[in-house]
């Protein structure tokens, strides 16, 4: 009977049930639960790993720059960083209440590596998250307008609960790329979070979106009572390296 009931978990797809099932019967612990016990055993079990492949499966949609956590961050450096602050963001209560966040700083500073930590605790706490290089967003919504596809990918990003446009700023934006961006800025402009990296100070975002009435319309709506984090100080990447050259010297 214990086969064909493992038998049949495999053919519903619960695997979580299956495995601890499997392991109870291996080392012989079944019989030291009481039936209640037992239910509440493997399906606590079935649960932990469906939120385990529901957050792997996020992860992957997300795709994140860099494989990052909050723990890896390095507070070490002069840059302007505070801890607490920081951790307050992790708990991502700002992603529930639907408010934006702007990381700014120069190149090096680990703007992306901070946003993507905080997208990944966004994906473990249970929400739908999208990271992407600005530039190349709007090269992809130019190409899926093209083929007819820009609905449906113009929904995918509504749906998001948290969308991260890295690298903001850095190329000026042509009529199309505004226009859309102004799109998914008023889509989701109280609905939920959009999370901005850029190597340029807010007041210059003006100059680079263009337009001026178009820019006013989008900065009022991404800025206004934004979180922020200006981070300063040279370049962690360079700073890094220069160690393994004195490093490499020295050996």
């Amino acid at each position: 009977m214990n086969e064909q009931t493992l038998h049949k978990m495999q053919l519903m797809h619960l695997h979580g049930m299956h495995r601890s099932f499997t392991s109870l019967l291996h080392q012989k612990q079944s019989e030291h639960f009481t039936p209640d016990e037992l239910i509440a055993q493997l399906i606590n079990q079935e649960y932990d790993e469906r939120t385990h492949r529901a957050t792997e499966r996020m992860l992957r949609i997300a795709k994140f720059r860099y494989k990052a956590s909050i723990e890896q961050i390095d507070f070490t450096a002069q840059r302007g960083l505070d801890k607490n602050l920081l951790h307050r963001f992790a708990e991502c209560d700002f992603v529930k209440r639907k408010e934006n966040l702007l990381i700014t700083g120069p190149t090096g500073t680990g703007k992306s590596f901070i946003a993507s930590a905080l997208g990944q605790q966004a994906c473990l706490l249970g929400y739908k998250v999208l990271y992407t290089h600005t530039s190349k967003l709007f090269a992809h919504l130019k190409m899926a307008k093209a083929d007819g596809s820009i609905l449906k990918e113009m929904n995918k990003i509504e749906k998001k609960d948290l969308l991260i446009l890295d690298d903001f700023g850095l190329q000026p934006f042509d009529a199309q790329s505004r226009m859309q961006l102004m799109e998914i800025i008023e889509d989701r402009h109280q609905n939920c979070s959009t999370l901005l990296t850029s190597q340029l100070p807010v007041a210059q975002w003006h100059d680079a979106i263009g337009e001026q009435t178009v820019a006013d319309a989008i900065l009022d709506r991404i800025v206004h009572d934004a979180h922020r984090i200006e981070l300063r100080g040279e370049s962690l990447r360079k700073r890094t390296q220069l160690k393994i050259e004195i490093e490499t010297i020295n050996e």
